[in-house]
């Protein structure tokens, strides 16, 4: 892939099967667990991104045997005890995060560090929690040192659906002494709740008129496991909400995890009257997957619930493209996260579609797309900040437009989606290097 820029301009229908990439989220958890089970734990479908890999060499300098087979299968040997390193975890929050938590439980001092991005980005939701238990940070960004080890359980109510704060002090939690509870006032996503269960570890998770309520003993082991990553939905948007846009296109995902926490834009573009299907439903590593069939579609505006934004907080990027094509307009809300994503993913939507000849609204929260029901014109070029989901989906727009939209710094685009130009190209899409 180039370093400079990459051009999408509208090249014919889209037609034919292609499989996601893995799940970031479960790939991360898959290895940070399996770096701390007893045993030896396989991974198929492991997504070999930038963001995992970072992950996959941080549970290494950790004390984790980490190793990919020539087949693509990967293995992890845990430790029951980790050891005190400085770990890199490029651009990724999500690997930052639970890794703080992991290495709270263990009596260790531990220097996390990211790039220019991930240095900007806030660490507070974790660590006070995470400091309530009895771990010590040095600094409130990073590079940050992480002081493990003695920790007590505590009940915490997440003031915002966080799945990465959830999963924190879950982990945490597993070398805590006593009972750990989160609250959340919203369901967020929960691969760590389940792949935990994989490992043997007892949560439980009841619902109450206050949230719900998830649980662990601290002291618990952890016994290695097999795993199946499922394909990550985040990625499976972008060559589905290409098919419905492009006029004569008929696209499949294979093998897409489904659940329910998980799918808000799936849920969503069928409510804008997307030919969207799934077909093929089964259970894969107890989460549930499918094959999803998007066909070209006319949508229509619609106003997306802010409590689902917790179900498609990634995907926002891409519906706003979606949007633009729709008839009449679509309103977006409950977005705040967005605006402390790898960038102001509000503000940098906003401004590729407005390059375009889109006009949208922006608020603190959320945004309005005023979708055209037709093309909209294209000819923009998208400044992406190095955030890889602002750059596929507004070459997503590229490949419908009238003119062909062309993105900057794309090589970020490896960090969740290696191998998109050449599986979108598989598909009939014209993404080349500017």
């Amino acid at each position: 892939m180039s370093t400079g820029r990459l051009t999408a301009r509208a090249s014919g229908s889209l037609n034919g099967r292609v499989r996601a990439p893995g799940d970031k989220s479960i790939s991360h958890r898959s290895l940070i667990l399996g770096g701390v089970a007893r045993g030896t734990t396989t991974i198929s479908g492991l997504l070999e991104g930038a963001d995992v890999l970072a992950t996959a060499a941080a549970m290494r300098a950790l004390g984790a045997t980490v190793q990919r087979g020539d087949d693509g299968v990967w293995t992890v040997t845990g430790v029951p005890h980790l050891t005190s390193a400085a770990i890199d975890c490029g651009n990724s929050g999500t690997g930052a995060r639970l890794l703080m938590g992991i290495v709270a439980g263990h009596d260790i001092r531990v220097t996390i560090d990211g790039d220019a991005s991930l240095r900007t980005r806030p660490m507070a939701r974790v660590t006070g929690p995470l400091g309530e238990m009895g771990a010590r940070f040095e600094g409130d960004r990073l590079p940050m040192t992480v002081q493990g080890g003695s920790l007590r359980a505590i009940g915490y109510r997440l003031p915002v659906a966080s799945a990465q704060v959830k999963s924190a002090i879950l982990l945490a939690g597993l070398r805590a002494a006593g009972l750990t509870e989160v609250i959340e006032p919203e369901p967020t996503r929960d691969h760590t709740e389940r792949m935990l269960r994989a490992f043997g570890v007892e949560v439980a998770v009841t619902d109450a008129a206050d949230g719900r309520h998830v649980r662990l003993m601290g002291g618990q082991d952890l016994t290695g496991t097999t795993i199946t990553v499922p394909g990550d939905p985040s990625s499976a948007a972008f060559p589905l909400v290409a098919a419905l846009i492009t006029p004569g296109s008929e696209v499949t995902v294979e093998g897409v995890l489904l659940n329910p926490l998980r799918t808000g834009l799936f849920e969503t573009l069928v409510e804008m009257g997307a030919d969207l299907k799934v077909i093929n439903a089964r259970e894969i590593s107890g989460e549930p997957v499918g094959d999803l069939v998007a066909r070209h579609s006319r949508l229509r505006g619609v106003s997306v619930p802010a409590d689902r934004a917790p179900s498609m907080i990634d995907e926002y990027p891409i519906l706003a493209m979606a949007a633009a094509f729709a008839e009449g307009d679509t309103h977006m809300d409950g977005l705040a996260e967005l605006r402390v994503k790898e960038s102001d993913r509000i503000a940098l939507t906003a401004r590729g579609l407005e390059a375009c000849g889109v006009t949208v609204d922006e608020r603190p929260d959320g945004m309005t797309v005023h979708g055209l029901g037709r093309a909209p014109a294209g000819g923009g070029l998208v400044h992406t900040h190095g955030d890889h989901r602002i750059a596929m989906a507004h070459l997503v727009l590229g490949l419908a437009s009238t003119a062909p939209v062309t993105v900057d710094e794309p090589d970020m685009i490896a960090t969740s989606f290696p191998g998109f130009v050449s599986l979108m190209a598989s598909l009939g899409a014209a993404v080349t290097d500017a």
